[in-house]
């Protein structure tokens, strides 16, 4: 397979869009995606040409570079909604990975999105699935998608997430609601009360293998959960996320 994942998470921001937050709230998943692939641990901040890029580590052993932040908070300085980070991997072709944040004040909705090439990604279910995890527990999404950039024009509704690999909701789904998903998982959280509670659950479309939006197969198991959970209205619009 030739195209790309994507790992999308779609998340109100409840904070101010301030540059080292949201660094460092990238850098709290750096392990997770690092286990994912060791392509996914080294990131250059994107800037106007390559050799520039090649300037400005995103990040070391301790978290944001100063010279990150200070070139952000620059370029941001006179943007109120979205700011926008873009980083980079610093590979090429197959192993090239791209990563962006697009920060928008709540109530509208930011996004954080990995785009790496297969060679570059995980090629089993566990690793994903940590990250998904993790950002789970750190952004509170409203979606959290991993698919190939191709499904999008497989999957069953284009005005709705995509199951794609996997997809997680804040809300808790049974295997009599999703009979046709390979695995459920569901994500822990606490209330408001901060007692331990289900918060939402993980669709795994696939386990035996990546997901590929080649294999026939794959595209119908994530079809037949997208057709499911519309038919229950488990599945949200974009403009209701």
């Amino acid at each position: 397979m030739k195209r790309p994942y994507e790992l999308t998470v779609i998340f109100r921001q409840p904070g101010p869009l301030d540059v080292p937050a949201m660094l460092t709230e990238v850098h709290s998943i750096r392990q997770e995606l690092k286990a994912c692939s060791p392509l996914l641990d080294d990131w250059l901040l994107k800037r106007n040409t390559k050799d520039e890029t090649y300037r400005y580590d995103v990040f070391d052993a301790a978290g944001p570079t100063s010279a990150a932040i200070a070139v952000l908070t620059e370029s941001l300085k006179a943007v109120v909604d979205p700011k926008i980070i873009s980083m980079w991997n610093g590979r090429e072709r197959l192993e090239g990975v791209s990563l962006q944040y697009v920060g928008r004040i709540a109530p509208e909705t930011s996004m954080l999105v990995l785009r790496a090439k297969p060679a570059a990604f995980s090629r089993t279910v566990e690793p994903v699935l940590k990250a998904i995890l993790k950002t789970a527990g750190l952004f509170a999404p409203a979606a959290v998608s991993v698919e190939t950039t191709a499904y999008f024009d497989k999957k069953v509704f284009k005005d709705r997430p995509g199951i794609g690999w996997m997809l997680y909701l804040p809300r808790v789904l049974t295997v009599q609601q999703v009979p046709e998903a390979r695995a459920l998982v569901p994500v822990a959280g606490k209330d408001a009360k901060g007692n331990e509670k289900q918060i939402g659950t993980v669709i795994v479309s696939v386990t035996d293998a990546p997901f590929s939006d080649e294999n026939p197969e794959h595209v119908k198991i994530a079809n037949a959960i997208e057709i499911r959970l519309v038919d229950q209205d488990l599945l949200p619009r974009y403009v209701d996320l």
